[in-house]
């Protein structure tokens, strides 16, 4: 199966995650698929057919990353990170720079607030470092935990950053030289062309992400309403477990994550609170083991998914604050 094709139909306009998987299931091949979609848009009421890549676009699109040291991982691909491909709107493709492999070891996230105090960012360090010596650390290179936790992690083992934009887009720029440390001692991933600028709407796709790498999630100083309480959603969606590390009531910034705490997540004060209750495998039914859980779905996506379209159910224990806007 053609690289070139596959790619091609993934960069296709409105072509996401869940469209992508139907159009495999029922055609052989991505070209079949691509040479398809003028009919099914008339045949679905749409005017015009989606605006497809042309060929030269594709081709500039992998030689750059070529000449930059990354590649390309596919959905349907016999490297493509197992526990990411779990989940029911995985990326048909990540852009990889750095060793891939890694993206198949056992895991786990630390995200927290980009305003973060000298304690959370200490802490968030210190946490890297520890797991580090025996899992891969997970991050959004975000200013604040995010880079903490990276920071810890490069002086002990691996980490894993997972960026918004595309892979030659740093961001924050003040990270651009710690984005080149990772990719260098780990990998950094990307859904995202080459090319792409991260806007708002991108973090949500780039934190599912986050959580589908991840066995469990650990979260420093989240605030009520923050990204970061999004990604601890998606975990828990995706059977991961919960990890929370308490602050002052006193603190916003500590409210998200003591709520997790209220609700049931591991109360975290050190990596051993964590490696103790990490799992091998990702649970079915996420943190909460109460019968009558409910999942919820997470907004922020442009493409409806199994996740995220319709209504969200009322959740009997969980109670999410709904993301900034």
């Amino acid at each position: 199966m053609s690289d070139f094709d596959r790619l091609r139909l993934i960069r296709t306009e409105s072509v996401g995650p869940v469209t992508y998987r139907r159009l495999m299931a029922r055609f052989a091949t991505p070209r079949e698929a691509l040479a398809a979609l003028p009919d099914l848009a008339r045949a679905g009421g749409r005017a015009t057919a989606p605006a497809i890549p042309s060929e030269a676009a594709v081709e500039a699109e992998l030689r750059a990353l070529q000449r930059m040291g990354g590649r390309l991982l596919f959905l349907d691909g016999p490297d493509y990170p197992p526990f990411l491909a779990q989940l029911p709107d995985a990326p048909p493709a990540i852009a990889v720079l750095g060793g891939a492999k890694i993206l198949s070891d056992r895991a786990v996230g630390v995200v927290g607030a980009r305003n973060a105090s000298a304690n959370g960012m200490r802490l968030a360090e210190i946490l890297g470092a520890e797991l580090a010596a025996t899992l891969v650390v997970v991050s959004g290179l975000a200013r604040g935990v995010d880079a903490a936790a990276h920071t810890g992690a490069l002086r002990a083992g691996k980490t894993v950053a997972v960026i918004a934009g595309g892979l030659d887009v740093a961001y924050p720029p003040e990270h651009a030289a710690l984005q080149a440390r990772i990719a260098e001692q780990g990998a950094v991933v990307a859904e995202a062309p080459l090319g792409t600028a991260p806007v708002a709407k991108h973090f949500p796709k780039r934190n599912r992400i986050i959580a589908g790498l991840v066995l469990g999630l650990v979260v420093i100083e989240a605030a009520a309403r923050s990204g970061s309480l999004l990604t601890a959603r998606l975990a828990n969606e995706a059977g991961r477990e919960l990890f929370g590390v308490p602050g002052s009531p006193l603190d916003p910034r500590s409210a998200g994550a003591n709520d997790l705490i209220r609700q049931g997540a591991h109360l975290t004060e050190s990596a051993a609170d964590v490696l103790a209750n990490l799992p091998d495998f990702p649970g079915r039914e996420g943190l909460s083991r109460d019968p009558m859980f409910q999942r919820i779905s997470a907004p922020g996506f442009a493409e409806s998914s199994p996740r995220v379209s319709g209504k969200a159910t009322k959740p009997t224990r969980w109670n999410w604050p709904a993301p900034a806007a």
